[in-house]
């Protein structure tokens, strides 16, 4: 009998493990569900923001990596489980209509692993919902850069009435995510001066403050690299209030717990993750961000036919903390259910040992010129730190891996060069 594998969620960790297994097991043995037609490398998703990274051209569709991986994909998103029946339920496909499009299915496994990322944690903060953006989805960063576009246009129209013309950009949340589209956004800024908005001063007009509620941004990491990264931001003229505490949103206005008050024509909540609600109604253990709680073998605790991996799962290590949500994490995670699964497949004994999370340092990238580089700490568990075009170069390879595990290195060697090629033959931030 032939075991049947499903996974839902096709992120970094879910579509690495599909594209795998498919090409050893086949489309009757491995399916992918997931509720959007293209695929987005979630590192990159700040870019797309800024303009700098053309959706239309990075997505790389589903059904054409089903079929050059073999495994059978299925659009729509996941809605329920009977964990006893080993049956899950996804949801009916509509167009912008409202039509429906595809019924809702029942589909049974016998394997089921659940990889569906992470949505923005609010912490319950007054208008963070409401009146804050997060980049969460390609869609969100869609979102966001048509939003950018018109706001733009709008401040270069005052200016051309004679008016002021500012675009006050917040953004909340000096992690990984605030710092890198922060630094995207000055360089967008300065392009778009170039293209059309040509009254418009990319350092005075387009204002950018970054708060972060801890005592430096980028905390987690060394803080050579915390200082670095803050200097290269402020010689981008991008303002950083650290020791903010965010305690209301409104329309015009992001308020601190001191009463400071910062104005802003847009906000962006990159503060926090935490998993997606629909966990919370499948029956299965979580903790308190809603996150699957899994033991070493990545198997959810009581379920000896489900795993979960990446963001969503909650994962110990052997220092008695959790696996950060990284995309490195979930790589690692996709490559060791990748071989136990496989095993289960030819009836071979599991792995021996379980899941080790092995932290291979943090690329930040600051922007996409050589000058301004990208920072690493960490590395191999040593105090390094690398700067620059070494940086730059590192940084970029880590898409290349992704890239290169869901379509191969020829393919993916193609598409670096494609990518160069257009680079230089169209704008250089998109402008529809």
């Amino acid at each position: 009998m032939k075991l049947r594998i499903v996974i839902v969620g096709g992120g970094a960790g879910g579509l690495e493990l599909a594209c795998k297994l498919g090409r050893e097991l086949g489309a009757e043995q491995v399916t992918l569900v997931d509720q959007q037609l293209f695929h987005i490398w979630k590192p990159s998703l700040h870019e797309v923001a800024a303009g700098t990274l053309d959706i239309h051209q990075e997505g790389l569709s589903y059904e054409m990596l089903a079929h050059d991986n073999r495994f059978t994909f299925c659009l729509g998103a996941m809605t329920g489980l009977d964990a006893q029946a080993r049956t899950l339920q996804v949801a009916p496909v509509h167009d912008e209509n409202g039509e429906e499009l595809i019924p809702a299915r029942t589909l049974p496994f016998d394997e089921l692993v659940i990889a569906v990322g992470s949505t923005a944690n609010h912490y319950n903060v007054p208008g963070a919902a409401e009146h804050t953006l997060s980049l969460n989805r390609p869609a969100d960063a869609e979102h966001f850069r048509l939003r950018m576009l018109k706001l733009l246009t709008a401040a270069e129209l005052r200016k051309s009435a004679g008016g002021e013309g500012q675009v006050r950009v917040v953004i909340i949340g000096g992690g990984a995510t605030g710092v890198e589209l922060a630094a995207e956004l000055r360089e967008a800024s300065v392009v778009h001066s170039r293209y059309g908005f040509r009254r418009l001063d990319p350092q005075r007009d387009v204002q950018i403050t970054l708060l972060e509620g801890a005592a430096r941004i980028l905390a987690p990491l060394p803080e050579k690299v915390s200082t670095a990264a803050a200097a290269l931001l402020k010689e981008r003229h991008v303002a950083i209030e650290t020791d903010c505490r965010v305690a209301r949103i409104t329309p015009t206005q992001v308020e601190d717990a001191t009463g400071r008050a910062f104005p802003a024509d847009l906000v962006v909540w990159a503060a926090g993750i935490k998993a997606p609600d629909m966990l919370a109604t499948l029956g299965l253990p979580t903790n308190r961000a809603g996150q699957l709680e899994v033991d070493d073998r990545l198997l959810v605790k009581g379920q000896p036919h489900i795993h979960a991996l990446g963001d969503c799962a909650a994962c110990p290590t052997a220092s008695g903390g959790w696996v950060p949500p990284r995309a490195q994490a979930a790589h690692q995670q996709a490559s060791y259910l990748h071989g136990a699964l496989l095993r289960l497949a030819m009836d071979r004994p599991a792995p021996r040992h379980g899941y080790v999370y092995k932290d291979h340092g943090s690329l930040v990238s600051v922007g996409t010129q050589t000058s301004v580089g990208n920072l690493m700490g960490n590395l191999f568990r040593s105090t390094w730190y690398v700067q620059g075009m070494l940086a730059r170069t590192m940084y970029v390879s880590l898409h290349l891996m992704h890239h290169q595990a869901v379509l191969g290195t020829l393919r993916t060697g193609v598409l670096a060069v494609a990518r160069f090629l257009v680079k230089r033959a169209t704008p250089l931030v998109k402008l529809h």
